[in-house]
């Protein structure tokens, strides 16, 4: 029996292209995890992946700040540190648009319909000075020539 559509093949299909950027350790700061350029595109999917423990009161959130226009935010600023999040725990939507809540957890929502960003980064904004998150989307140009990229 062969294999018509390989793994990598079915989630293009379904999601579009993917990228995925580390926080590095989490800083009192704002950091840029993904640039668009050259148009908009859809973002299809997002979670994060707690790498390393986030164990001190850590207000967090991503935003996306267009090159032109007003930053918005992706989720609003939720404390995912006082609660001890552990290293591979789940972060991602409890809703379906841009603007839902951050869940934590085992398993947990991308999104439920795809959120059209215009050219700028995608930042995280952290209060927290411990944990490190990989941050994983699935984006498909709606543009010709529309990119996302890691910053």
């Amino acid at each position: 029996m062969s294999t018509l559509l390989q793994g990598g093949e079915l989630r293009a299909l379904n999601y579009g292209q993917r990228a995925s950027k580390s926080t590095g350790t989490l800083a009192a700061t704002t950091v840029p995890l993904f640039t668009v350029a050259g148009g908009r595109v859809a973002l299809t999917s997002v979670y994060g992946l707690v790498g390393t423990a986030i164990t001190v009161a850590n207000s967090y959130k991503l935003q996306h700040n267009p090159t032109a226009g007003t930053t918005v935010d992706l989720f609003p600023a939720v404390d995912i540190g006082t609660t001890d999040t552990a290293a591979g725990e789940l972060l991602g939507f409890t809703g379906d648009s841009a603007g839902s809540a951050l869940a934590i957890g085992g398993a947990v929502e991308t999104l439920r319909a795809p959120i059209v960003l215009a050219a700028g980064q995608i930042e995280s904004v952290s209060a927290g000075t411990d944990g490190e998150i990989t941050w994983v989307v699935s984006w498909v140009p709606l543009d010709d020539g529309a990119t996302l990229v890691a910053a």
